[in-house]
């Protein structure tokens, strides 16, 4: 497998007249600005208040951010002169905002609506309070601007870890979720795994809605696990924390034998540990999963075994060098 497609993410983006379709009733959003076009597209999926910018600072304005109003903002643009504000919001509005958001249902002033549209920018006003906005949609924007990446392996839930095995095509990944499966693990995904990121180091996989915890298992053809073993034998989607790589034996490489040597793999930027397991003919690859799983909940907790059975042989050796050093005969 190219490790280079781990790296790679695609940046999604969404419409302003989505948001408005998708959380338009929960929100209570009305568009005030019905002449100015909402397929403006937002990209970041962060939303907050102008803060300084609006009083004059604009050294750390963020392009392409939408923007929220509250109480505070509005009651600052109001203890301004109409000139003042039309300056004010004539610069803040030359930035690159997809959209401009008013809680609490106030009542915008007309210059704020001319100044607005005359930059492009859809004004809506929603009748929810500025925390509870900020509560209902930021969750909705990282869910669906979060960066994705489509990888080819298999993702199962394994005692509760995410294990995501890679490999070579034919190499056995879905061989050995399936037998997971029947050992009363989960699949969540298989060939296609769909991650996304959320937040700055959490990993999100799935499968394709139109794959249904469908497996190809070579020999045998499609198979719908849920119809097989169950629904509790899937689950919709998984926090991958460890990626599995399955290959074939090379007699020529040195593999790891201790597990101090602690390897990591980068999926949309985020490092999370990689375990290679070489494949050989008898080798139960199950229960090595099984392991890799208990293992990894183990150093989660704080305990790690590798590392704590080399530090009680260095003690144990620690007497027979402090003699070696101290014998002068």
């Amino acid at each position: 497998m190219d490790y280079a497609e781990l790296a790679s993410g695609r940046i999604r983006e969404l419409s302003i007249q989505e948001i408005l379709d998708v959380k338009g009733e929960s929100l209570g959003l009305e568009v005030l600005t019905p002449e100015v076009s909402l397929d403006r597209i937002a990209r970041d999926p962060d939303v907050s208040s102008p803060g300084l910018a609006l009083a004059g600072f604009q050294g750390r304005v963020t392009e392409g951010r939408m923007w929220v109003f509250g109480q505070t903002e509005m009651e600052y643009v109001a203890s301004l002169s109409e000139e003042q504000a039309r300056d004010r919001l004539e610069m803040l509005f030359a930035y690159d905002v997809p959209a401009i958001f008013v809680s609490k249902g106030q009542e915008v002033p007309e210059f704020f609506l001319e100044v607005a549209g005359r930059h492009g920018i859809p004004v809506l006003c929603s009748q929810q309070t500025t925390k509870d906005f900020y509560r209902r949609i930021k969750p909705y924007l990282e869910a669906t601007l979060a960066p994705t990446t489509n990888l080819h392996g298999s993702l199962a839930d394994v005692y509760g870890v995410g294990l995501l095995f890679v490999g070579e095509s034919g190499v056995g990944k879905s061989e050995c979720v399936l037998d997971l499966v029947e050992r009363g693990h989960r699949l969540v995904a298989d060939d296609l795994v769909l991650v996304s990121r959320r937040g700055n180091d959490i990993l999100i996989g799935r499968g394709h809605d139109l794959q249904r915890h469908h497996m190809e298992i070579r020999g045998v053809g499609i198979i719908d696990i849920p119809s097989l073993f169950g629904v509790r034998s899937v689950r919709q989607q998984k926090r991958i924390e460890v990626v599995v790589h399955l290959e074939l034996w090379d007699q020529d490489r040195n593999y790891s034998r201790t597990g101090l040597e602690e390897d990591e793999e980068q999926v949309l930027g985020v490092k999370i540990p990689r375990v290679t397991v070489p494949l050989n003919p008898g080798k139960n690859i199950t229960v090595i999963s099984e392991v890799v799983a208990m293992n990894h909940l183990l150093k989660y907790s704080g305990v790690d075994s590798a590392h704590n059975f080399d530090q009680a042989l260095k003690n144990r050796m620690q007497p027979i060098r402090e003699y070696l050093q101290e014998d002068y005969e």
